[in-house]
Parts: C-alpha cells; structure tokens; sequence
C-alpha cells in the first residue's frame, strides 16, 4: 500500500484538473482512504489535515460504473470508501446580468466552482427522505451533497413550477421536488 507522500510526488506536477479519463491503470488495490458523510478524508483512521492534500486527492478522484470510487494516477488505481458523497457545496453565489439567465454558482470544499447546467445538473437523491438533499453532478461520476447554509440559500430563491419547486441556472429548469 503506498504512502500518501509517494501518491503526492507523483502527482505534484500535474494540472488542477487531471485528464482521468485518459488514464487506465489495472487496479493496484484498496487502500484506507474513507470520506465520511461530512466530507472529511481519513486515512488509516486519523483526518487528514492538510486541506491542499485532500484537494489533489480529490482532483484524482472518480466513482466508476461498478459503483466505487478510486483515486487514479497515470500508473495506480486504489480503490477508497465513501459514506455519502466526496464533495460538498459549501457556499452559492447567484449571478445575475443584465439579458442574461441567472446562473447558480457553488464552491466545492476543495475551493473549485461550479456552475449549474446541463453538464452539472442539480438533483435530489431518489429515496433521500425528509433530510434528502439536492446532489450537483459532477465529472468523473462524481457528485457534491449541498452543506446545510448551501441549501438555505438555495432554498431562497426556488421557485414552482407545475407544482414542484425548483430553480433556474444557464437558461435550464431543475426540479427538486418528487414528481
């Protein structure tokens, strides 16, 4: 099993954002790696600290079609737990122009921004319940569960529509009700 360090080094020189799909390693193994429901990395049960580690980590993260979620290198593929979902929108900024569609905005807790569209939709798990949360869909298979001031400040501005609430963003509906 490697050492965080090693997986590090190897990746220090890369860009922020990784050409994933490009890489194919065979898988290396499992490594202790978990991300609990709270967003926070864990590795061989003690937090990992050091917020610009779990940013690399996370730029190398994606959940393929069996389901799991690996961290991948040009040469290794290890294989992670995650309780819920690896990231969190912690904060959302609305971004209104003049003759333009508002557009909705979410910081990640590894600092990136997204923008939601019909590349990243916004959706509410199927079967979440009465704490079900809106989910950005994100690249890579992966997604991002909104922090509890996030889906205040969603919660703001929803509109209904065909009596379901929802927002707008980039000119498109996403409905966050049940049908």
């Amino acid at each position: 099993m490697p050492e965080l360090s090693a997986i590090e080094d190897i990746l220090r020189d890369q860009p922020r954002k990784p050409p994933l799909d490009k890489w194919h390693p065979e898988l290396s193994g499992d490594i202790d790696i978990r991300i609990d429901g709270r967003g926070d990395w864990y590795h061989e049960g003690t937090r990992i600290q050091r917020q610009p580690l779990v940013n690399l980590f996370a730029s190398i993260l994606r959940r393929e079609g069996d389901g799991d979620y690996y961290l991948v290198t040009p040469v290794e593929k290890w294989r992670i737990a995650v309780e819920d979902t690896p990231l969190l929108a912690v904060d959302m900024e609305i971004v209104r122009e003049a003759n333009t569609a508002q557009r909705l905005i979410f910081r990640l807790n590894t600092g990136e921004l997204i923008e939601v569209s019909a590349e990243h939709p916004l959706k509410v798990a199927v079967g979440g319940g009465i704490d079900a949360r809106p989910y950005i869909q994100l690249d890579n298979g992966l997604s991002a569960k909104l922090t509890t001031a996030a889906f205040y400040r969603l919660a703001d501005i929803l509109e209904t529509r065909n009596d379901l609430p929802g927002v707008s963003s980039n000119g498109e509906w996403f409905s966050l009700g049940a049908a």
